[in-house]
């Protein structure tokens, strides 16, 4: 049976989360709801649903999504003991036949021996007005070949619209990156155990981005982009001979961005050392010559001199 976790801590959107998971027409599943001691208390929207849905509800006495988001998850995730968990943020909303076609197609997914599913996506704003495309992925796909594809912005992903089993979550547990970015990609990568992702696109997941949603909130792209260069060093330090040298280059690609992003010595150092040693000293020179260009077109911009340089060189 499936569980729909709910780690909450935000109101704003909740009661839309509730109703597209009331609206599911298969009601075989279990809904697991963890307050993570929010100032924002969702009983009165609970009520609503007493007797619409099976949900247990948990408040605990203790913040720790501040401190750590993925142990908040596995908190939750304590609570159930289906043999499949889908881990649902409290603003995302399922397509009513979402748990219909993972019962339709769970036969097959066993048959594939996946421990990751994944369904299509769309991106809603505050309002809930659609503002991406659906974005569908192959039937089944090797989690380095999803990476790379998101790497390389051919597609999107977050922990909404993955259902996992349960037992490879509760022996592995999400790794516990800063604001748990990356942790769900992490995830993905270590709880397939090297069997393939098993995707389902005749159904989706409408996952929210707002302003006052982590991924739509800008006021953490530093602790983001830190986030992103130590997933990242995870990947080259225990994952680097699965990875073609074209696909380390794109995660490499990815790292300089962050790296722009929150410059530092150590990370210059780190970022070197990849390309040195997993790449070839070719590329470790065109970074240094990337990497020069970006110093020197900064200062000019301190210096106020790009624009009247550009002026000089486009006259000629």
């Amino acid at each position: 049976m499936l569980a729909i976790i709910i780690p909450y801590y935000k109101l704003s959107f909740f009661e839309d989360t509730l109703q597209s998971i009331y609206n599911q027409s298969d009601k075989r599943f279990k809904v697991y709801i963890g307050n993570d001691a929010s100032p924002e208390n969702p009983e009165f929207v609970l009520e609503k649903f007493k007797d619409k849905l099976d949900y247990q509800y948990v408040k605990f006495d203790t913040n720790l999504g501040g401190m750590s988001l993925t142990n908040q998850w596995h908190r939750c995730i304590d609570m159930a003991f289906e043999d499949w968990i889908m881990i649902l943020g409290d603003d995302d909303v399922l397509s009513s036949n979402l748990v219909e076609d993972f019962y339709k197609n769970l036969h097959e997914i066993e048959s594939y021996k996946s421990n990751v599913v994944r369904f299509s996506t769309k991106i809603i704003d505050g309002s809930g007005k659609l503002i991406s495309e659906v974005y569908n992925h192959p039937k089944t796909e090797t989690t380095i070949q999803f990476l790379c594809r998101k790497f390389s912005k051919q597609t999107r992903s977050s922990l909404s619209e993955h259902i996992f089993k349960r037992a490879v979550v509760v022996e592995k547990r999400f790794r516990n990156f800063p604001l748990a970015w990356h942790s769900d990609d992490m995830a993905v990568i270590d709880f397939s155990e090297s069997n393939k992702i098993y995707s389902i696109n005749s159904s989706h997941v409408l996952v929210r981005v707002s302003e006052i949603s982590l991924t739509g909130d800008k006021q953490f792209m530093k602790i983001k982009n830190e986030a992103t260069f130590q997933f990242c060093s995870v990947l080259f330090n225990e994952f680097a001979t699965s990875f073609s040298k074209i696909q380390k280059k794109i995660i490499l690609k990815k790292l300089e961005m962050a790296y722009f992003n929150i410059p530092s010595f150590n990370n210059y150092l780190v970022i070197s050392s990849y390309y040195c040693t997993k790449i070839g000293l070719v590329d470790c020179f065109k970074f240094q010559i990337r990497l020069f260009k970006v110093f020197i077109i900064s200062i000019l911009k301190k210096l106020h001199l790009l624009g009247l340089l550009q002026k000089v060189v486009f006259k000629k």
